[in-house]
Formats: C-alpha cells, structure tokens, sequence
C-alpha cells in the first residue's frame, strides 16, 4: 500500500538534495566552442555565462559580424553541455528517493535553477 509519511520524507530529503545541488552547480562549468575553436563560451551549471574567449586573429572590424555568429554558437554549445551535465547531476541527486511514477518526468528540474 502507498505510505503517504514515507513519500512526504522522500520530498523533504529530495528538496534538500535539490538546493545543495543548485548551490553546487556554480561549480559546475562547460565550454563550447565555434569557429573551429577559435571563439569558446564558458558557461556554469546556472546557465550563466562565466567567459568568451576570442582568438585575437578575428578581432578586425570587417569580421564583426562572422565573430558574433561564432560567439552566438559557442555559448549555445555551452548551454547544451552544461544542460546535460545539469540533468546527469539532477538524476543522480535524485537517485532512489522517488518511487518510479509512470508519467512523473523530473528532468526539466534542472531548467528551474
């Protein structure tokens, strides 16, 4: 039979895994890289922008626009990295403390950081 007190202790010990989680994931960083690694975008597990780094070799006013599309797609990379490690660390913060609820689907937590 379904033990509410037992559930309602799992979400307490899940909430609290998920703050220590969102504490931790400003360490948590990856980078993306577009241009053949010529522009890279450091992103954290806040999905907050941490670097972009730019070969000194683009940086001519006729490449403007060619460095702004780099740059535009090496911080998407980062985010799509860092959104993966985010559901990894979320899956495993979560591991065993929720029964397995046909249609409970928790991975868009990691969005809510």
């Amino acid at each position: 039979m379904f033990d509410l007190m037992n559930m309602m202790g799992k979400m307490k010990e899940a909430q609290a895994r998920m703050k220590e989680m969102k504490e931790n994931l400003a360490k948590v960083t990856a980078v993306g890289e577009a241009g053949g690694g010529m522009v890279k975008a450091t992103v954290n597990g806040q999905r907050q922008v941490v670097s972009i780094e730019i070969e000194p070799a683009l940086l001519k006013p006729e490449d403007k626009d060619l460095v702004q599309d780099l740059t535009v797609a090496a911080v998407n990379a980062a985010m799509s990295k860092v959104d993966e490690i985010v559901k990894e660390e979320l899956k495993k913060s979560t591991e065993g403390l929720l029964p397995n609820i046909p249609g409970l689907d928790l991975s868009n937590l990691g969005n809510l950081v």
